[in-house]
């Protein structure tokens, strides 16, 4: 299934963090497209289904054949009456609930919503997602549904996502996925998955869609921002120390911290795609200015001289 080499990862415009209008959600995306952006990732999760909603309306006008689209399954949104504020890090009203669910059934009821909310009648990609403690039911139960699924032609290919690599090596070794999404472990600030799990993806072919590159917003900015979150937590004293010394060796190169944060997940010949979560237009035309832009070989070496970067990584 192809896919462009840059992403634009939705759960920003589900209200991750904080809100964004309507209008402004759908400018992002249309600057995606604008940008050569033809890859959108989204989920349930991701804002109680707004981000599904929102990206089915800004592509309704768009050819279903000049785009992929990917969202997820494993959790079920099931309606309630509180009025109170989400509390998985959206702002959105908790209208809705979220519960596990790895079951086939789950997995068929879950990508039938999803379905509705994005206005198509199928996806490119459908991925497992987060099922760090659901291994059994979503070795057992989910992914044979997915292989159903995918001989339907409902989906196009099938995967897994997750924000840990030990996991999704599993599946990659002991099933047929043909793709993972991978949060936060291939990035300027860790590279942990490059000494197993990269090199499976490589020998069973496996894609890697590599997400959350800037580290959930540390290595968004060349001065990272001292309230600036990693991994979806208030970053560290010691890791925002590593960020900016990082941003400082960049700059001796004349590239910004982002644009190697970009360039770096990229580099990899496991990755078939950087999703990158766009909240505007602006961001979308600055982050895809970026990836455009060449990063001398240099600054890899030099980060490594520094003890910021492993030596010898694959590029």
């Amino acid at each position: 299934m192809p896919v462009s080499a840059l992403g634009f990862g939705g759960a920003v415009i589900g209200n991750l963090y904080r809100a964004v209008d309507d209008d402004t959600a759908a400018g992002a995306v249309d600057a995606a497209w604008d940008a050569g952006i033809r890859y959108f990732d989204t989920a349930p999760h991701y804002g109680l289904g707004l981000a599904e909603r929102r990206l089915g309306r800004a592509l309704a006008c768009r050819p279903r054949d000049e785009y992929a689209l990917s969202t997820k399954v494993g959790r079920i949104l099931v309606p309630c009456e509180t009025t109170g504020p989400d509390d998985a890090g959206f702002e959105v009203p908790a209208d809705h609930v979220r519960q596990w669910d790895f079951s086939a059934d789950g997995v068929r009821r879950s990508l039938e919503s999803s379905l509705d909310r994005l206005g198509v009648d199928r996806v490119d990609v459908l991925l497992l997602h987060d099922p760090d403690d659901h291994w059994e039911q979503a070795v057992s139960e989910a992914y044979p549904a997915l292989h159903e699924l995918r001989d339907q032609g409902v989906v196009g290919a099938i995967g897994v996502g997750m924000n840990q690599w030990r996991l999704l090596e599993r599946f990659v070794t002991e099933t047929d996925v043909d793709v993972v999404m991978l949060a936060g472990r291939w990035t300027l600030l860790e590279q942990s998955a490059v000494d197993t799990f990269l090199p499976a993806c490589l020998r069973l072919r496996v894609s890697v869609l590599a997400a959350g590159v800037f580290n959930g917003g540390l290595l968004a900015t060349d001065d990272p921002d001292p309230a600036a979150m990693y991994d979806y937590e208030p970053a560290s004293a010691e890791i925002r120390s590593r960020a900016g010394r990082i941003a400082e060796v960049c700059a001796a190169r004349g590239v910004r911290l982002p644009q190697a944060a970009i360039a770096f997940a990229g580099g990899h010949p496991a990755v078939a795609s950087v999703v990158l979560g766009m909240r505007s237009a602006d961001e979308v035309r600055r982050n895809a200015e970026l990836f455009e832009r060449p990063v001398p070989d240099a600054l890899w070496t030099d980060l490594a001289d520094a003890g910021l970067l492993r030596p010898g990584l694959p590029r």
